[in-house]
Parts: structure tokens; C-alpha cells; sequence
């Protein structure tokens, strides 16, 4: 207020500083709403620790409660994914026991049929046990759709297949695919040594084995000898169900030295040079070496495929 009407100034008023052109003024209500301004930062802070320490309080007096709840709903969640899966995808019901079967008609991998959607997935059947079907030697892919199926049927959902019967499954152990640990000093050939060795260590008779071109990554001859004393030793010490992939055709003679060993392959129809892989299962060796002929569908120049003839 300027100094020519300080006289007027009202009695609540409360000076608090001198300017060069007049007084400077305080009420008590702004001195009160002063120190609620300049605290209520602080306020806050304290009242939302009070809140959260309110929260806490009262979760943990009902915290079994609510770990029921929330396991009640984690279990409904994933049981109605697993019902609308299998009614859109077309699933089976699975016949789960105590059996050592695992017994699959036309089974199809679940991802991949999705990927497929605008091509034809051509489905296929698995008999394995711990008897006279222990390890199916094969020419060809398709062994991760069976442990998949295993998996989706212990875990309580239908499965894509047109019936299937699974026992017991204690453990699934795959060697899939080629990977390296330069960083610590492990080739291709030693993580894939690495995780056999672990496979022959810790799988049971109950389990599922998948093993997918063994001995690859070494020269051919210790390669075929690795393969062969693997599956050797599987069938005679560990007796598991396993799935054995392999180009090595000197291992189809194996059936008839090592009693479970089954041959398979997938089914090829030729017209003179050129071949179709129809993508079916059967029973059998294969009756040639089809390398080649995928390496021209690959686009290898013709006169690689001439010189590889």
C-alpha cells in the first residue's frame, strides 16, 4: 500500500516490509494459508507414506486370501485359454495315465499349422514306449510337434491331434539346432557335446529324449560313432522314449542289432529328376540320400548340382 494511504490501512492488516514506494501487508489469513502452501509438500509426503503403510496393513491381514484369490484366477485364466485354443484350433481331448506310452494319431505341431494357414499342414502318428518302441531312428523332421503335444497334454490342455495318449513324462530333454559359446571357449560341436552329455546324465526311463542330428559338428567317422554309441547307450542304460533325427544311414541298421529301435522316414515321390517331399511320416529307412535335391530347391547354381551329381 502506498505511503499516502497507509493511515487507511485496516487493523487486521500486518506489516511486513518497507518498499521505497510503500508498506508491504500480511493478514492472518494469508499467514495461514502461507505456511499451508509452503508445507504441503511435505504433507503430502508424509500422509502418502501413512496411506501405503495403511494398504500394507490391511493386504498382508488378508494376504492368504488373496494369494487364494489370485491363484483361483491365475488357474481360471489359463484353463479358459486352453478351452478356446482348443475349440478353435480343432484339439483332442488326450487320454493322460500312469502308462509309458506315448501314442499320438495325426498329430500336427500347434505353431507351426498356424503359420500354414493358406497351406496344407499334413499331420502325422507317434507310437513310442518304454519297450518295443523306445527310439524312432528318423530320416526327416518333425519330433518337436510330439514333444509339444506331451507337454500341452501334462499341463491339462486338449492337444492338436485327431487322439492321442500320453503316460508319464517326467522331464523333456532336447538337442535342437546349432548354437556356439565363443565368448567362453565352446565351439558349435562342444555345446552340442555339452548338452548331450547332460541328456545321457539326467534323463530317466520316464523321459522324453530328442536328439536331432548328434555328431554333426565333428569329422564323419567319429561323428557316426558318436551317434551310434549315444543311441546305443539310451536304449541299454536309460530306456527312455526318444526321438533320434539323423542323415547318417549307416545308423538304420540299428534295428535290427538293438531290440526298441524303430526306423522312419518322411515320404518323397520322384518323377525322373525331380522329387516332392510330402511331408508323411512312414515306417522304414529311407531308401536314398535326398541332400542334393534339397540344395537345388535351395537354389544352389545348376553347376554346383551338376558337379554334386
Amino acid at each position: 500500500v502506498s505511503r499516502s494511504y497507509a493511515a487507511s490501512v485496516p487493523d487486521t492488516f500486518i506489516r511486513k516490509q518497507t518498499l521505497t514506494t510503500g508498506e508491504r501487508y500480511i493478514t492472518p489469513e494469508l499467514k495461514e494459508l502461507e505456511n499451508k502452501i509452503l508445507g504441503a509438500n511435505e504433507r503430502l509426503l508424509v500422509l502418502e507414506h501413512q496411506l501405503f503403510a495403511d494398504l500394507l496393513e490391511a493386504i498382508s491381514a488378508q494376504l492368504l486370501r488373496i494369494q487364494r484369490t489370485a491363484f483361483a484366477v491365475a488357474q481360471l485364466d489359463v484353463l479358459a485359454s486352453f478351452a478356446e485354443a482348443a475349440v478353435q484350433n480343432n484339439y483332442v481331448k488326450p487320454t493322460v495315465d500312469d502308462s509309458d506310452v506315448l501314442s499320438i494319431t495325426e498329430g500336427r505341431h500347434p505353431v507351426i499349422e498356424q503359420m500354414l494357414k493358406g497351406s496344407l499342414f499334413v499331420p502325422n502318428d507317434t507310437t513310442l514306449d518304454e519297450t518295443e518302441n523306445r527310439m524312432l531312428i528318423i530320416t526327416g523332421p518333425y519330433m518337436r510337434q510330439n514333444a509339444l503335444i506331451a507337454l500341452m497334454a501334462q499341463i491339462g490342455s486338449f492337444v492338436p491331434a485327431s487322439s492321442c495318449h500320453v503316460g508319464v513324462v517326467d522331464a523333456i530333454f532336447t538337442r535342437v539346432g546349432a548354437s556356439d559359446d565363443l565368448a567362453a571357449g565352446q565351439s558349435t560341436f562342444m555345446v552340442e557335446m555339452t548338452e548331450v552329455a547332460e541328456i545321457l546324465q539326467r534323463a530317466t526311463k520316464s523321459s522324453l529324449v530328442i536328439l536331432d542330428e548328434i555328431g554333426r559338428g565333428t569329422s564323419t567317422f567319429d561323428g557316426m560313432s558318436i551317434a551310434r554309441a549315444v543311441v546305443e547307450y539310451i536304449c541299454d542304460n536309460i530306456g527312455c522314449k526318444t526321438l533320434f533325427a539323423t542323415h547318417y544311414h549307416e545308423l538304420t541298421s540299428m534295428d535290427q542289432d538293438v531290440d526298441g529301435i524303430k526306423n522312419y522316414n518322411i515320404a518323397v515321390k520322384k518323377r525322373g529328376e525331380d522329387i516332392t517331399f510330402l511331408r508323411r511320416i512312414v515306417q522304414g529307412p529311407a531308401d536314398d540320400s535326398y541332400g542334393i535335391e534339397v540344395a537345388k530347391l535351395a537354389g544352389l547354381p545348376e553347376a554346383v548340382i551338376k558337379r554334386a551329381h
